[in-house]
């Protein structure tokens, strides 16, 4: 009760003497106002920089303060980028800290640009804007937008491209193997640009390749520092070496794991490359007596829809049993698959070993297989040959190939004139016929496929004398070379 009275008595006393007695309510929550949206300019409407001004300042923005309710050094900008037209659906954006200004260089709007895929040496229109708002990008606000006018210009390659304005495919990956010259087109890349090489090829899964500038020219090539990175075989980085100036790009390309159609793309800009599964193969392995029963180094049958139809040729030298069976890996641990019958020539397939398959005799066969229906066949091919317009009596007359055995391939000379075409076919009749497939993979053959040489499928074939080699040492995957 004392103690009461007391502080009553203080309390009193303050209010004598002129203290602030009035009872006040709770302190209000703390509030900020909206802010405004920020007014953009820019310091020039048309830009034409050379490759002397890339560390200059070409272009300045700056834009008004949007009136945050907070320190504006923590407000955030930020700056977007788009060519016009495309309302910033694939804009490039920096952003920026406090301040209202920014300034860019010749260098920075050029790489901006070039990573839109624009072209060199041609002016673009781009549009820019500012989005503002809080550190946490709570309230954002957008500026209007400004258009500025950049001609583009040429910066030096990381890695020069070829002066022969030419690029080819060559190793075991490839169709035609180490064989060089190569054959084309079916292994010669696209020129999309100054710097940029594409090309569709049919690659063997786990096996390795080089580009060259020049087709038959072992002097100088495209390759890789270290073909052990991993994950080297989807792209990395490469460059160039030469016998005359040898540099540490030596390695062979690592080809991609899996046996398929795939898209390489060289960007010489950049110093980089890409290899895209467009469409993978299944594969089936013929190991048998002929090549002492080892998957790993057998002949293989292909399958282009990996959908268990499987085809290819193999060559069965005299000598042995004429034996042989399919498994699904290059060694015996996957499906391994025989015939029903104890001949082995019931066309019938049973997984899990079964009968060795067998055909009657030495001699150059087509194998077909269908893991699906469980069926098989062989088809002796006794010859291959040209057939086609460029014969005096039309598509009459078949000119007969070599066959050589070190490459799977067979090769024949014809004497064209413009507007000329051809196809292969076995056996000197139709039942077996190899045109053109068209699609991406240029150069590549199919079964009852188009005329070579129709300019309105594939290309036209030059007039002249020509060595033409049809390949068919790859699963399911054939192509030819004129030369």
């Amino acid at each position: 009760m004392q103690r009461t009275i007391k502080s009553l008595l203080i309390f009193a006393t303050l209010c004598v003497f002129g203290a602030a007695c009035s009872k006040t309510g709770d302190l209000p929550g703390t509030t900020f106002s909206n802010g405004k949206p920020p007014v953009l300019a820019d310091s020039a409407k048309i830009l034409n920089p050379k490759l002397a001004d890339s560390n200059s300042t070409a272009l300045v923005l700056t834009w008004s303060n949007p009136y945050y309710s907070t320190d504006s050094a923590s407000q955030k900008y930020t700056i977007e980028i788009d060519s016009s037209g495309r309302n910033f659906a694939r804009e490039t954006t920096i952003v920026v800290s406090g301040a209202l200004k920014y300034s860019f260089t010749a260098k920075q709007l050029n790489n901006i640009l070039l990573g839109f895929g624009f072209a060199y040496n041609k002016q673009y229109n781009v549009d820019i804007r500012i989005t503002s708002s809080y550190a946490n990008n709570n309230q954002q606000l957008q500026s209007n937008v400004v258009t500025v006018g950049f001609t583009t210009y040429v910066v030096p390659p990381k890695v020069a491209p070829p002066s022969s304005k030419s690029l080819f495919l060559v190793g075991s990956a490839s169709s035609g193997g180490w064989n060089n010259p190569v054959p084309v087109p079916a292994q010669a890349f696209t020129e999309l640009d100054s710097v940029l090489y594409q090309g569709t090829f049919f690659l063997n899964g786990g096996q390795q390749y080089l580009l060259l500038p020049v087709n038959g020219d072992w002097s100088q090539k495209y390759a890789v520092m270290d073909a052990s990175v991993p994950g080297l075989s989807a792209g990395g980085s490469f460059g160039y070496y030469s016998n005359a100036n040898p540099t540490g790009y030596n390695s062979n390309f690592p080809g991609p794991p899996n046996t398929g159609l795939y898209t390489i793309t060289i960007d010489f800009q950049q110093g980089t490359f890409t290899c895209k599964l467009v469409k993978q193969y299944g594969v089936l392995y013929v190991p048998g007596d002929y090549q002492g029963w080892t998957p790993a180094s057998a002949a293989t049958l292909g399958s282009p829809k990996n959908d268990g139809n499987y085809d290819g040729y193999v060559n069965i030298p005299s000598g042995g049993t004429y034996q042989f069976k399919f498994t699904g890996e290059p060694d015996w641990n996957g499906n391994i698959y025989g015939d029903t019958a104890a001949n082995g020539q019931s066309g019938v397939l049973t997984l899990g070993g079964g009968n060795n398959l067998q055909v009657p005799g030495a001699g150059y066969y087509e194998i077909s297989a269908n893991t699906t229906a469980n069926t098989w066949t062989a088809t002796a091919i006794t010859s291959w040959s040209l057939i086609g317009s460029f014969a005096a009596s039309g598509w009459s007359n078949d000119i007969n190939m070599t066959y050589n055995s070190g490459s799977n391939s067979w090769s024949g000379q014809i004497t064209t004139a413009a507007g000329d075409q051809f196809k292969f076919r076995a056996n000197h009749a139709w039942t077996v016929n190899l045109g053109d497939a068209g699609g991406s993979a240029v150069g590549s053959l199919s079964y009852n496929g188009d005329n070579i040489g129709d300019p309105a499928k594939n290309f036209s074939v030059p007039a002249g004398t020509h060595t033409i080699t049809l390949y068919l040492g790859n699963p399911g995957y054939y192509s030819y070379t004129i030369q």
